[in-house]
């Protein structure tokens, strides 16, 4: 009876240490029931940073969108314009958003891009935010935070993606526009770190995005995707499928290397009335993925 015991107390760790991971991790996931067209499409709040987070979630549910991805400084909402969203809200604060998600049906899956300073305490504040919103990943840039990111990203169990902002001219240290260079960063560490890859920034940098994509296979955490009018510093958003990104090429790279993250709108143009063409681009997503019976 007691080898028994062993027996089966041994082929249980077996389990454990091969076939049941994710389970025993409790790994953050995206429900599928925030998918549009097969991906978990949504916006960047920052797309409507002309108006509060209960404004940018009610914005997000109009146009269609099913997740949301949060971003430092917005002001909380009209009632209280004086109170500023991000990891140093108060419970009350988060309680207030919470209830307000799920009013609109939109589910929190990302905040970023925020900066993760390398002292623990202050970065742990970051992930504990994350945490007590059910996030799904945190964006950032911190580079140089990568060690206590790491640290963190296992203790927690979130992703974090390293975004993209375009090439500088009058910057030549900033590396980040270079998939290359973000891949250099992540590929060697913990599995749920990544890349954000933001299609419009690459498109400004004068890369074909699909091709990026490509270079950071397995590694795309999240995405905010753009389709811009043109290649160059000086381009802006336009719905999808009407631009130079090739949004249906880059859609389909992504299904094809299984990413299972979040794809946040982040339309920065027409400010103050964009919500009808973010409309039109998860409507293309939409289309697109019933097509291609995502």
């Amino acid at each position: 009876m007691k080898r028994k015991l062993i027996l089966f107390l041994s082929q249980c760790c077996l389990v454990v240490s091969l076939g049941m991971p994710s389970l025993l991790r409790g790994e953050t996931k995206i429900p599928d029931a925030c998918k549009t067209g097969g991906f978990a499409i949504g916006c960047q709040a920052y797309t409507f940073n002309r108006f509060t987070v209960f404004e940018a979630i009610e914005k997000t549910a109009q146009a269609g969108g099913k997740v949301i991805e949060f971003y430092p400084g917005q002001r909380l909402s009209p009632e209280e314009p004086g109170v500023k969203w991000d990891h140093h809200a108060s419970p009350e604060t988060i309680q207030k958003v919470k209830d307000k998600l799920a009013a609109a049906r939109v589910t929190a899956v990302n905040y970023g891009v925020v900066s993760i300073p390398r002292d623990e305490a202050e970065a742990r504040k970051v992930f504990t935010f994350a945490k007590a919103l059910g996030l799904y990943a945190i964006t950032t840039e911190s580079v140089e935070a990568i060690d206590t990111i790491e640290k963190l990203v296992r203790e927690y169990d979130l992703k974090v993606g390293f975004h993209n902002h375009p090439k500088r001219a009058n910057d030549p240290g900033y590396r980040m526009w270079d998939p290359n260079y973000v891949l250099s960063v992540v590929k060697d560490r913990d599995a749920r770190i990544g890349a954000c890859a933001d299609s419009g920034h690459w498109v400004r940098s004068h890369l074909k995005p699909v091709e990026c994509l490509r270079i950071l296979k397995g590694r795309i955490v999240s995405s905010h995707l753009k389709d811009l009018n043109e290649m160059g510093p000086g381009a802006h958003d336009v719905p999808f499928g009407t631009g130079v990104s090739d949004i249906p090429a880059l859609l389909h790279e992504l299904k094809v290397q299984g990413f299972a993250g979040n794809v946040a709108i982040e339309y920065e143009y027409h400010w103050e009335n964009s919500t009808p063409e973010v409309g039109q681009c998860i409507g293309f997503v939409r289309g697109y993925g019933t097509a291609q019976k995502w």
